[in-house]
């Protein structure tokens, strides 16, 4: 169950150099157009199906991604513009579990995604020296967590839920 649950492994913040951040921003930057592509080849069936048992399905994932990379774009602000904000956490099942996510067609989730990952991209790039080292006080973590660390966990969402997906579309799904 922990290889459906986290195909990639889970993630391990280790400081990384210059080479590795861009290779994160590039991650952030190509990931609108990833999500389109496993999302046209999902079918119906797939769509509705979860990745691992109790998980949640394909539609859920991909609301979720839209979700979190909204409220992950705005981390980055509060922390470039505030002195060590507490990030406000939110329930992610719960969220998965909403009507809008639910019942929205993926077009407005991959919108969002293009959208803030275009302008979460040109953030990042603006980003110089010491500012990496910026933090937030992430309270259900109990700690403060820099923007870098930040870049490596939203790079490493980001390949997480696509694989999460890819599990979907390996496996068989029921009639539509």
């Amino acid at each position: 169950m922990e290889n459906l649950q986290y195909p990639i492994g889970r993630f391990s913040y280790q400081p990384y150099d210059e080479t590795q951040r861009q290779a994160h921003i590039e991650t952030i930057r190509k990931l609108p157009g990833k999500w389109r592509e496993v999302a046209a080849r999902l079918s119906s069936a797939q769509l509705e199906q979860p990745y691992r048992p109790g998980g949640w399905t394909a539609r859920q994932v991909i609301h979720h991604v839209a979700d979190s990379h909204l409220n992950a774009y705005i981390r980055f602000k509060l922390i470039l513009t505030e002195e060590k904000p507490v990030i406000k956490p939110y329930n992610e099942k719960a969220w998965a579990e909403l009507e809008d996510t639910r019942k929205t067609p993926l077009e407005a989730s991959l919108q969002i995604l293009e959208g803030v990952h275009e302008r979460w991209t040109t953030l990042l790039e603006s980003i110089q020296g010491e500012d990496w080292q910026r933090t937030g006080f992430h309270p259900e973590q109990h700690r403060e967590i820099s923007l870098f660390e930040f870049l490596a966990l939203y790079s490493w969402h980001s390949r997480h839920h696509l694989e999460h997906v890819e599990l979907v579309l390996r496996t068989k799904a029921g009639p539509a």
